[in-house]
């Protein structure tokens, strides 16, 4: 199976976001990856729900949208009603992981759970009947254009087994350093979708199908 790619529009042209979401719909994205950052879970600040309504329109690709925010369950149907199709959420957000999750679905949209460098894998296990995919974080949350944390690669083969373990399916993304250089080991790990921002916004517009190839590999 081709892996599938999520160009993060963190590192995309703010001043022309429609154009820049147009641009990589255009150069193959399966996904369109939105980072949302709250300056209190991470040590960042980037977008809202409006940001996210104001983009749909550009693009017919499934909008994936990250919320790296706590507390996160108001903020939910807000990114549902925004035009999400993915939510996911960290599973260090919040004490009630679970009911977070059948919230997303009850919005009639896809669930994710992310978890970050340090969380262990077991975090998982009493949520893998609500979850549509399992986002593994390959840097701290927080900043692009981090380097890739080795250590991972054996959190993605662990969580692989996992998902090889159940009857659902459940897809397994990569977040933070991922880059043409790496992107095999990631995916012969066990990803199924690689999210990479500064490796798809590099150059003008006219690059960025060849980015997208290069992470596929």
């Amino acid at each position: 199976m081709t892996v599938k790619i999520a160009p993060s529009i963190l590192s995309a042209d703010f001043a022309k976001l429609g154009e820049e979401v147009r641009a990589i719909d255009q150069a193959g994205a399966d996904y369109i990856h939105v980072d949302v950052m709250d300056g209190h879970f991470v040590p960042n600040l980037t977008i809202g729900p409006d940001v996210v309504k104001a983009i749909r329109p550009h693009t017919t690709k499934p909008l994936d949208v990250h919320l790296m925010i706590a507390p996160v369950d108001d903020f939910i149907p807000k990114f549902a009603e925004a035009g999400a199709d993915i939510l996911t959420i960290h599973a260090e957000a919040g004490p009630h992981l679970h009911r977070s999750l059948q919230l997303i679905k009850s919005c009639g949209i896809k669930a994710g759970v992310s978890l970050c460098p340090a969380t262990h894998e077991s975090a998982l296990d009493y949520v893998m009947d609500a979850v549509d995919l399992i986002l593994v974080m390959s840097v701290n949350p927080g900043f692009g254009g981090q380097a890739f944390i080795p250590s991972q690669l054996d959190k993605i083969r662990n969580i692989r087994a996992k998902i090889g373990a159940t009857p659902r399916p459940i897809e397994l993304q990569v977040d933070g350093g991922v880059k043409a250089s790496n992107a095999a080991d990631v995916i012969a790990a066990g990803a199924d979708v690689l999210v990479a921002g500064s490796a798809v916004f590099t150059g003008n517009p006219a690059n960025y199908m060849k980015n997208i190839e290069a992470l596929r590999g």
